[in-house]
């Protein structure tokens, strides 16, 4: 999930000087990354099996290979790591929408009135449910 809302807020926090292109070998699940802090979160590109973003610590477990490819360090703010686990159990609530279709129904002369975004009209998603707050980090 956390990859997914840095692509929406298309900002991956890039540390300045950050990016890192070399070849890179992943050897009994784990790399060794001279330029990272522990803890830290870092990008994956070029990889066959291990693109993504993952936090370098000992918990740590990637697919061996050896790729050319880069590894981007990153300084994500704790206020996103808390808002993603915000958005984490929002999504498990509600399933990625609006709990069912409808925010209301009743019977007899039937009728209902359905989930929707205010600005779109559509399905509320953890996009709009948590737009507001993430706007401060989102890039153009």
């Amino acid at each position: 999930m956390l990859e997914e809302i840095l692509r929406y807020l298309r900002n991956w926090f890039l540390l300045p000087d950050g990016v890192h292109i070399d070849t890179y070998t992943v050897e009994d699940d784990a790399i060794t990354l001279s330029f990272l802090q522990p803890d830290q979160y870092f990008r994956v590109i070029g990889s066959v099996y291990n693109d993504g973003v993952y936090q370098y610590n000992d918990d740590l477990k990637l697919t061996d290979e050896t790729f050319t490819g880069a590894i981007w360090a990153l300084a994500i703010p704790p206020s996103v790591i808390s808002l993603v686990a915000e958005i984490e159990e929002w999504q498990t609530k509600y399933g990625g929408t609006v709990a069912g279709p409808y925010t209301s129904e009743s019977f007899g002369g039937y009728s209902y009135t359905k989930a929707s975004d205010a600005d779109t009209g559509g399905a509320v998603t953890w996009q709009t449910a948590f737009k507001a707050r993430l706007a401060i980090w989102r890039k153009i």
